[in-house]
């Protein structure tokens, strides 16, 4: 593979930019607070961006999707970056490819609490580009003004990091020649309490990997990054995406495949794409939801693949775990650490579970990475894993 990422960045609760949530994972500032998401009384931790509530001129757009979209892309270079290249192909030359898994169900949700006296949706609330599945893409389109082809894939919490395989594929077979891939997540009750219902949420900052987890946060957040082929943009990050892997178990429609066969696919996949071994890997970024079962499976898988000169993590307890948002959130922190050369440790772990052994702690590790690692897995078995590497 030769695909180069010309730019990133990220709006969470951990950091509005980039430059925000650096600062949170050098100083370990977690963003997750106690649940206070208006309409909604559960008592468990959140991880909220109230910088939301200020994108209110949306107009026909308006969502809090939409509007966490939109800060996201007004953050660090990403506008200037897509200028060049709207100036260098022309509008219809870049490709959108966005993850998300609520869309913008947050806006009908309350559409749907205020109807007028005849039970009928009111003119604000008349919009079918939002309440629509594809309304991230849609959305980003009309933002940036790019004509290209746009997608928008729903595979649960692996959504945005397979943008990442697909926008590789169109910029492969000369579908584009730049694309814009990202995701956006947003808090909302229907995902507040359908993971409720499912008893996986905790009343306590989420402790992925540790002996005493009890269970997930919930978090938002909105991320992007720009790629394009090999060598075709002096002035690109020095990194470049090597591997990508993807797999669906489809063993349960919310439980993982119990020897976590899926995963372990998208895994080696990853590494045979990318032409390296497991031994070559630095650090993994892991989907370590702080559920008991998925962290379970996941760390046998890694100690069963890895050496212990890899070093792993799961960042969730900085932000949580935003759904759609995950893939792409942990893709950038993960590919970040190819230029901070800092491997963020695993926030709240304190006591390994005892059932696993892999490279794993709380502290951060200094370190001079060549290739990183990222897993997404998604409910209904849905995987991905993304690899990045230093570019020569």
């Amino acid at each position: 593979m030769n695909i180069d990422i010309i730019d990133y960045d990220s709006c969470s609760a951990a950091g509005v930019n980039l430059t925000e949530l650096r600062a949170s994972l050098q100083h370990h500032r977690s963003g997750l607070r106690k649940n206070d998401l208006p309409g909604s009384t559960l008592d468990t931790w959140i991880g909220r961006v109230a910088q939301i509530d200020a994108v209110t001129d949306l107009k026909l757009w308006q969502s809090r999707n939409n509007a966490l979209a939109a800060l996201g892309l007004e953050q660090g270079t990403l506008k200037q970056t897509l200028a060049g290249l709207v100036k260098q192909y022309g509008t219809a030359r870049i490709g959108i490819v966005m993850g998300s898994s609520t869309s913008s169900i947050d806006r009908t949700e309350t559409a749907y609490t205020d109807l007028d006296e005849n039970g009928a949706l009111k003119p604000a609330f008349q919009q079918r580009l939002v309440h629509n599945p594809h309304a991230p893409s849609l959305f980003v389109a009309h933002y940036t003004g790019i004509e290209g082809p746009s997608l928008t894939i729903n595979t649960a919490c692996s959504s945005s990091a397979k943008v990442f395989a697909t926008g590789a594929r169109w910029l492969e077979f000369g579908i584009v020649d730049a694309v814009l891939v990202g995701g956006v997540d947003t808090l909302c009750l229907s995902v507040l309490h359908g993971f409720n219902s499912l008893q996986l949420l905790s009343t306590n900052p989420c402790k992925p990997f540790d002996q005493h987890r009890d269970g997930i946060n919930l978090g938002e957040a909105s991320g992007f990054a720009i790629l394009q082929r090999g060598g075709e943009n002096a002035n690109g990050v020095g990194i470049k995406l090597a591997g990508y892997g993807e797999s669906s178990d489809a063993y349960h429609m919310s439980h993982p495949h119990p020897e976590g066969l899926g995963a372990r696919l998208s895994m080696t996949q990853a590494l045979e794409r990318a032409g390296l071994e497991a031994n070559a890997i630095d650090y993994v970024n892991l989907h370590g939801t702080s559920s008991r079962a998925n962290d379970l499976i996941e760390g046998r898988l890694i100690s069963d693949l890895f050496p212990k000169t890899t070093q792993c993590s799961s960042t969730k307890g900085w932000m949580g775990h935003t759904l759609g948002a995950a893939g792409i959130t942990e893709a950038i922190i993960t590919m970040d650490t190819l230029r901070t050369q800092q491997i963020p440790g695993s926030k709240n772990l304190e006591t390994l579970d005892e059932a696993l052994d892999f490279s794993i702690q709380a502290a951060h590790l200094q370190k001079s990475c060549q290739h990183v690692m990222t897993n997404s897995f998604g409910f209904g078995g849905n995987n991905c894993t993304l690899l990045f590497s230093k570019a020569q």
